[in-house]
């Protein structure tokens, strides 16, 4: 539990678009992510930069 809300979720929506994202791998559990949150990250996964692996 790192506190990530919808508010982090922009961020690190915003980590997962940008060119070149050396983010590969990501732990979420036991934050409190509403669904506005989660679609972002969602948007952000879509993207043709990330290169996420793990989520």
């Amino acid at each position: 539990d790192c506190g990530v809300t919808d508010d982090g979720c922009s961020a690190l929506a915003s980590v997962l678009r940008s060119n070149p994202s050396h983010l590969r791998e990501l732990s979420l559990s036991r934050n409190k992510l509403g669904d506005s949150g989660v679609k972002l990250l969602a948007a952000g996964l879509e993207n043709p930069h990330c290169k996420l692996e793990i989520l």
